[in-house]
């Protein structure tokens, strides 16, 4: 368990540096292409979910979030023994919900910063980044479960 709680804090410090990074070298709005037409940096600051959805809803995404983090923490810890691949899912769940809880804490916003050039998409960050992955793979093992609890993956 101690493991999934390190990959956990190092996501969440990722995420913090990357966010940090772009505050310090990008205007608002301002977009910096990585592969033209493709990928780019853009600094954006959302007030919302993905879309930007719910707008402005401090106290519903604490409620969610202090939600998300108690379950997480409770299946990570009931799981100690089990199957790695779920561990791993509520692990980057766990360090997503934090990581774009900090940013509401303490800016009020969250700080996005991947943008997709070539299709229309939400601005995103790390922290978005680990929640998606994190339900892919609790959901993988849901559907799976017969075979990971066999295999301990």
């Amino acid at each position: 368990m101690i493991v999934y709680l390190v990959i956990t804090v190092l996501l969440i410090v990722l995420d913090q540096l990357v966010k940090a990074w772009i505050v310090a070298n990008l205007s608002l709005g301002e977009s910096l292409p990585l592969i033209k037409n493709v990928f780019s940096l853009t600094y954006y600051q959302n007030t919302g979910a993905a879309w930007s959805m719910l707008e402005g809803q401090m106290g519903f995404f604490t409620i969610v979030t202090l939600i998300a983090v108690a379950v997480c923490s409770y299946l990570l810890y009931k799981n100690r023994r089990g199957a790695k691949i779920y561990s791993f899912g509520l692990s980057l769940v766990l360090a997503g919900a934090l990581g774009n809880f900090i940013d509401r804490l303490r800016l009020g916003y969250v700080v996005d910063m991947f943008q997709t050039d070539f299709i229309s998409f939400p601005i995103f960050n790390v922290a978005d980044s680990c929640l998606v992955v994190g339900v892919i793979l609790i959901f993988i093992y849901i559907l799976f479960e017969d075979h990971f609890k066999g295999a301990k993956v």
